[in-house]
């Protein structure tokens, strides 16, 4: 498996940055991507959080190691939001919140955030989620279900991130009707998933004030360097071929898993595994043949 960094850039035009990263799909660091002049840099902090939200009940969910044969992993518990942030602030914890969004319970916040967008107008600014995370805690190797390009904002921490296109999808050996892998990439067994040897992507350590552009349908693996948070925003992809792949996801794919897993059980996830192990074999030997 090969990283290369992530370009960062600030300052670009709308022009530039659609023709040279969004039309191709290629990722980018956008150093200004949230003007800095906006207040969410100014006042928000963990002891702001609880004074406003503190009491909201939410979600903590664990590794999700645990649940390849979900799209998503179940919540392990249910704390107040004050709690947790406590929690990741004291200590490294593999805990983290997913989807809870601060932004809707409280929307008055998202006048805190002053957008540079360098897309003309197509991320969907009344749509933002924030993540909460532990150092140390992980998301599992992934491709966002709804095929959006995202934009996740760094605010608090540092984040790991490295990113894979599409293409190699059969290379992490993707588990069918799912959108992430059956291998761990972060700590790879290469006897058992072969075909990791032959991974080409990106990595990139997002620090506070920088934004990551991830191309819609690019699978990426997430990891806290230190207790933080972030926040992303999302655009639509052009092409109708595209936004009907991800309304399919969303729709049929996504329940026809939830109903066979229910009818077949163990079965299923079996199956899927079979696939995925097969797929891999066939890209890995793919690869190899054009090395020859």
């Amino acid at each position: 498996m090969r990283l290369k960094p992530i370009q960062k850039v600030s300052q670009i035009s709308s022009g530039k940055f659609i023709n040279q990263y969004m039309k191709p799909r290629l990722p980018v660091v956008l150093e200004d991507f949230i003007d800095p002049e906006s207040l969410a840099f100014q006042k928000w902090n963990y002891q702001y959080f609880k004074e406003i939200a503190g009491n909201i009940p939410v979600n903590i969910y664990g590794s999700e190691l645990d649940s390849l044969d979900r799209v998503a992993s179940n919540p392990i518990a249910q704390t107040t939001f004050s709690e947790y942030l406590d929690l990741i602030s004291t200590s490294p914890t593999e805990h983290r919140l997913f989807l809870f969004n601060l932004l809707n319970s409280k929307p008055e916040l998202k006048n805190d955030i002053i957008y540079n967008d360098v897309t003309n107008g197509k991320i969907l600014k009344w749509l933002p989620f924030m993540f909460f995370g532990g150092e140390g805690s992980v998301t599992r190797n992934h491709i966002d279900i709804d095929m959006s390009h995202v934009f996740i904002t760094q605010f608090q921490g540092t984040k790991r991130i490295w990113l894979f296109p599409w293409e190699q999808s059969d290379l992490m050996y993707r588990l069918p009707y799912n959108f992430h892998s059956l291998a761990n990439i972060k700590n790879p067994d290469y006897s058992e998933f072969p075909a990791l040897l032959y991974l080409t992507g990106y990595e990139t350590l997002l620090h506070p004030g920088e934004t990551l552009y991830i191309p819609f349908g690019w699978w990426h693996y997430i990891q806290y360097e230190t207790g933080g948070y972030s926040v992303s925003v999302r655009a639509l992809p052009s092409a109708f071929s595209e936004k009907w792949r991800g309304f399919k996801n969303l729709v049929i794919t996504r329940n026809f898993d939830n109903l066979m897993r229910r009818l077949l059980k163990e079965k299923w996830f079996k199956y899927k595994t079979r696939i995925a192990r097969e797929r891999g074999t066939k890209a890995a030997k793919k690869q190899r043949s054009f090395q020859i």
